[in-house]
């Protein structure tokens, strides 16, 4: 994305892989809920875990130790002028879909076509910044844009997922099916049952195993995924070896669930490892779609209810960091440090957007003492709520205009969340607010995340070293009336939109942070969300018979570069 390359032309394969990695053995990973759909690139239905990342491929291979690079895979060549307004790919003669039909640039166009009308609303958004899309001679395929001002969108076409044409029909895209698809990836799908597991089996002529962005990945012959109702059921059956691997994200889990016989005897190894990406933002989300969350001063003032330093102590045993940002733990956070000249300059026109201390870098999220009666922070929300013109009476928080009680419905999808949300609904209470803490089964849940049913919710947003255009869908004014999309917030902000578009035109890496600050900035300012907290590292846990590689890149571990340890006799 920017800079040059960290690998020359013909390397041979990634250093965070062990290339004489064996090949055999199953995985099996688990995962929480249902899923009722093989199709992981439309909005309807929840599709089942890794169809995209062992059944489909993309043009390009993404490289894990670099911010933004990509390398051949379908394409064997990329090329494109300094402005970046098109792109042109050379198709690798010998790629072919696992049924042994070639890719061709039929199947590139027809894919790029079915996603820009059909696809996911991400995708929509991508692909309608491409003026034209043509073949040019055999085996290449050419994006021309609407303008420069996207410099990510080579990069963005690079990621696309190749369909074939012969198999897809566009006019059943849209609905959800169980039906078997075919990509080109390592895997196919080898058995569904449905809402319950899925099994891929490694496809023994893929075409793609000798290529350098393949050499020591996709190792296991079979990887299974099973579904389980709650965290609860997934981390005993982990326990009790019925699950191969599993990253932990609960504190109370890590510190007090993993003193098993298993772990005490070495049969299961446990984990910290290193990771250099941005935390991302995990939230309480406000949906600013309800009147009752219009106001910043309401929002702020919730922020102020919710007592970091105590919950962090006696939930979770003080492992969390608190999120100060949205891209916090990385070079792009804004949080304490001040606003650059360029960030100024993109920001001028915008006056209001940002608040004073968060310009300058000095802004923080309340503190406590840590004792669990935050004071300070009941003082502050009922300031801002009086302001807001909301009064208590007879114990209840009411609006003083109407005369209507303020209240709030939270989801909860997991029993953590709901531990989460009751504790911060007991200090809520205390300011006589009506909270209902409302736990659904995941489908209902994520029909009504994508459809912005909800007053708050608890989320997360993974974050790379590269932002770019994903920021459009989470942040985005016209993702905020876009169902499926990921601005749970409803942020409609021109500011926001501006930031972004700088970003995305940023040609130097100096002025990409600078970018990337300024909208950091202009969302904290927003106060959308009650940030939570992140985990200093990644906590795996995994049963012996795995091993990975020793490096472990910046994106933190990625399993398809690990393998099964040989049985004796050299058999799997």
């Amino acid at each position: 994305m920017h800079g040059e390359p960290l690998r020359e032309k013909g390397f041979d394969h990634f250093p965070y892989v062990n290339p004489d990695a064996p090949k055999g053995g199953r995985l099996v990973l688990g995962e929480r809920g249902s899923f009722d759909s093989l199709t992981p690139l439309i909005v309807m239905g929840h599709a089942a875990e890794g169809l995209l990342d062992y059944v489909y491929e993309s043009l390009m291979a993404r490289s894990y130790d670099e911010p933004f690079t990509l390398y051949a895979r379908i394409a064997e060549t990329i090329e494109t002028p300094p402005d970046r307004s098109w792109v042109l790919f050379q198709l690798n003669p010998r790629a072919k879909f696992s049924d042994g039909h070639p890719i061709t640039p039929k199947d590139v166009i027809f894919s790029y076509q079915v996603l820009r009308e059909r696809g996911r609303p991400n995708h929509r958004t991508f692909y309608s910044k491409i003026a034209k899309a043509e073949q040019v001679g055999k085996h290449g395929v050419k994006f021309t844009f609407e303008d420069g001002s996207d410099r990510e969108m080579p990069l963005i076409m690079g990621l696309m997922p190749v369909l074939p044409s012969h198999l897809v029909d566009p006019e059943t895209f849209e609905t959800t099916s169980l039906h078997i698809p075919i990509g080109s990836g390592p895997y196919v799908v080898g058995s569904v049952d449905a809402g319950k597991s899925i099994t891929y089996k490694r496809d023994p002529d893929y075409w793609g195993r000798d290529l350098n962005v393949n050499k020591g990945r996709f190792n296991f012959d079979e990887i299974r995924i099973e579904y389980y109702r709650d965290s609860g059921a997934m981390l005993e059956a982990f326990k009790s070896g019925l699950i191969d691997f599993r990253e932990e994200e609960d504190p109370t889990w890590w510190t007090e669930s993993y003193d098993f016989p298993a772990v005490r005897d070495g049969r299961v190894v446990k984990e910290a490892l290193p990771i250099e990406v941005p935390a991302g933002m995990s939230a309480l989300v406000f949906n600013t779609r309800r009147p009752q969350f219009a106001d910043i001063r309401v929002r702020q003032a919730l922020i102020e209810l919710f007592d970091f330093d105590w919950i962090n102590r006696t939930l979770y045993h003080g492992q969390y960091d608190r999120t100060q940002s949205y891209f916090a733990r990385s070079d792009l956070s804004s949080h304490g440090r001040p606003a650059d000249l360029h960030e100024e300059e993109l920001l001028a026109p915008y006056p209001d957007a940002v608040l004073p201390d968060i310009m300058d870098g000095t802004y923080a999220l309340p503190e406590s003492d840590g004792r669990g009666q935050n004071r300070t922070g009941r003082r502050n929300a009922l300031k801002l709520f009086r302001e807001a013109g909301y009064v208590l009476k007879d114990g209840r928080l009411i609006n003083e205009a109407t005369g209507k009680p303020f209240s709030i419905e939270i989801l909860a999808a997991t029993r953590p969340q709901e531990r989460l949300l009751l504790t911060y609904a007991r200090a809520l209470k205390q300011l006589g607010i009506a909270v209902r803490i409302r736990q659904v089964d995941s489908a209902q849940y994520q029909r009504r995340k994508q459809t912005f049913d909800f007053d708050m919710i608890q989320y997360y947003w993974p974050v790379s070293l590269s932002p770019g255009n994903e920021q459009l869908f989470r942040w985005g004014s016209e993702a905020a009336v876009t169902d499926g999309s990921f601005n749970y917030p409803g942020i409609e902000s021109e500011a926001v939109d501006a930031m972004i578009g700088a970003l995305l035109r940023a040609k130097s890496d100096k002025d990409f942070v600078s970018s990337v600050r300024a909208l950091d900035r202009v969302l904290l300012s927003g106060r959308y969300v009650l940030p939570l907290f992140h985990l200093p590292k990644q906590w795996v846990a995994y049963w012996r018979r795995l091993h990975r590689p020793e490096q472990v890149p910046i994106f933190g571990y990625i399993l398809d570069t690990w393998w099964a340890e040989p049985k004796p006799g050299g058999a799997q």
